[in-house]
């Protein structure tokens, strides 16, 4: 039965992913960890703990990543497995605190030594929480994919809760929720004494309380002034120029002088050809502009003069043509480049990796625009926390994200990437906006309220009226500072155990006064 409880993690992880969209069921990550940690708790050994939540990290990675398996092929079982390994630090602390049982009970399942209970329980909910989020914050290194499906920004829907992202960061958030699942797993332990039942349950609820009323009492200032923003989403189109001219189309029908647009922005890869070298689409683009007579903001992927390929955000004036320029720095591993070019260029055999290395650029920009700083990022940026910051740094009022993702067309990825946007409007103190060929297209204030919404079986326009205000959050001030505590209180945990650790009992001498007896 070992092998079959270790294969009963697969399905108790797999629950933790329904908690992002497209299923949306925010509220389980308040306690969709539970199953996790009592089929951890009740491990025999350390190595079975192992086992089990390996299982369920890999059961998670499935059922977060199923839009992209078929672009892994032969890889997704070796990407599931190394992101299931991500989740065994942890369940080994949480068994070293949950899992202890008296030399009197045999058998597995948590039973507490009643000394050590209200101890255990305050380490818990301490430890566990902080383990949890030192191993999400360094998996979401761009090389390892970024900080895609961290638990923290399931609560992009819930006004007063999300608002603890300007603290902390999505940290904050995501230590938040794995305290309330360790809380409930622990009150449903066998064996936990009354007190430590009480405690463990008691001290999450206050947590949350206190964030709840910090949500609630926030307030931003209202703005002076308003960006109108439409975005183009002409949907799956191929070929660039079919795509380009589709883009046009959609931005010819708009009237932005009776509609109040003030910036009209297209979708990442909208142009596929380099305006520098075609000098045919450079006057289609700058007439695009002066047509609309506000800036177009268009997203070129093609190959340059240089030889190299680049993503760039080209904002063109009406008046001025191309006056801005923004190259995206984080590409996508494998997508947009292969790590390690010369050691696993062979993936591309059976994948759909990127055939040729796009070059990234080097520092971030801040655009004028009818009076106001847009601070530009290119899709899969958009992830990062701490990018966001650093252009928060800059200034910038609001902030555009150009998308794409038509590779995973009617996915769960698309309204996953949009819902993003709402914490990392948060954290920044800024509005974002994200414009996607193919959708789902998303507009938040700084608080993360919700401006806009088009879905990705939509195509057309979609319309925002951005604030202007910035809020100097204490996320961009501090920075990750969470992420840092929490690796202080687990480095400490763990030396605190080594310390204290009794000493190992020495082997007898096999002195001519002693006898071994062998039975």
């Amino acid at each position: 039965m070992r092998w079959a409880w270790r294969a009963a993690g697969l399905p108790a992880g797999a629950l933790v992913a329904l908690v992002f969209p497209e299923s949306g069921l925010w509220w389980l990550a308040w306690v969709g960890l539970v199953p996790t940690l009592l089929l951890v708790a009740a491990a025999p050994d350390r190595g079975d703990a192992a086992w089990r939540s390996w299982a369920a990290g890999a059961g998670f990675a499935l059922g977060l990543y199923h839009w992209i398996l078929g672009v892994l092929g032969p890889l997704a079982p070796v990407v599931a497995a190394a992101m299931g390994a991500t989740w065994i630090p942890v369940a080994l602390l949480w068994w070293s605190c949950a899992a202890r049982r008296s030399a009197s009970t045999p058998r597995p399942g948590g039973q507490w030594m009643g000394g050590q209970a209200l101890r255990s329980t305050t380490v818990a909910l301490v430890v566990v929480p902080s383990a949890w989020v030192v191993t999400e914050f360094a998996r979401s290194w761009h090389v390892l994919g970024g900080s895609w499906g961290v638990l923290g920004l399931s609560q992009w829907q819930v006004a007063p809760v999300r608002q603890l992202a300007a603290l902390g960061g999505v940290w904050a958030l995501s230590w938040l929720l794995v305290a309330a699942n360790v809380g409930v797993a622990l009150a449903l332990c066998r064996g936990t004494p009354p007190t430590a039942r009480l405690t463990s349950v008691a001290a999450p609820v206050v947590l949350a309380l206190v964030a709840l009323w910090w949500g609630a009492e926030r307030e931003l200032p209202e703005p002076a002034a308003t960006l109108g923003v439409a975005g183009i989403q002409p949907g799956v189109v191929n070929g660039p120029e079919r795509r380009l001219r589709a883009n046009e189309e959609l931005t010819d029908a708009l009237d932005p002088a009776a509609e109040g647009i003030d910036l009209i922005v297209w979708g990442q890869s909208s142009v596929g050809f380099d305006p520098d070298e075609n000098e045919s689409v450079r006057d289609r683009l700058e007439a695009v502009a002066r047509r609309a007579g506000v800036p177009v903001l268009v997203n070129i992927d093609a190959r340059r003069s240089g030889g190299s390929i680049a993503k760039s955000s080209l904002l063109i004036d009406p008046a001025r043509g191309i006056v801005d320029t923004y190259d995206k720095q984080r590409l996508v591993p494998f997508g947009e480049y292969v790590p390690l070019r010369s050691v696993f260029g062979w993936v591309g055999g059976f994948t759909e990796a990127a055939e040729e290395d796009r070059r990234p650029g080097d520092e971030l920009t801040v655009f004028d625009v009818a009076g106001a700083r847009v601070g530009p990022l290119i899709s899969y940026e958009s992830t990062f926390p701490d990018l966001r910051r650093s252009l928060a740094r800059l200034d910038p009022q609001v902030v555009i994200v150009q998308g794409a993702s038509t590779t995973f067309q009617g996915s769960w990825a698309q309204p996953q990437q949009a819902a993003t946007d709402a914490i990392r409007a948060i954290e920044s103190g800024r509005p974002s906006m994200l414009v996607a060929v193919s959708g789902t297209s998303s507009a938040f204030d700084g608080s993360g309220r919700r401006l806009a919404w088009l879905p990705a079986d939509r195509t057309g326009v979609i319309r925002a009226e951005l604030p202007l205000g910035a809020v100097d959050t204490l996320y961009v001030r501090w920075g990750d500072w969470v992420p840092v505590l929490s690796l202080v209180a687990v480095v400490s945990w763990v030396t605190a155990r080594l310390v204290t650790r009794p000493p190992r009992p020495r082997a007898r001498s096999w002195g001519s006064d002693r006898v071994r007896t062998f039975r």
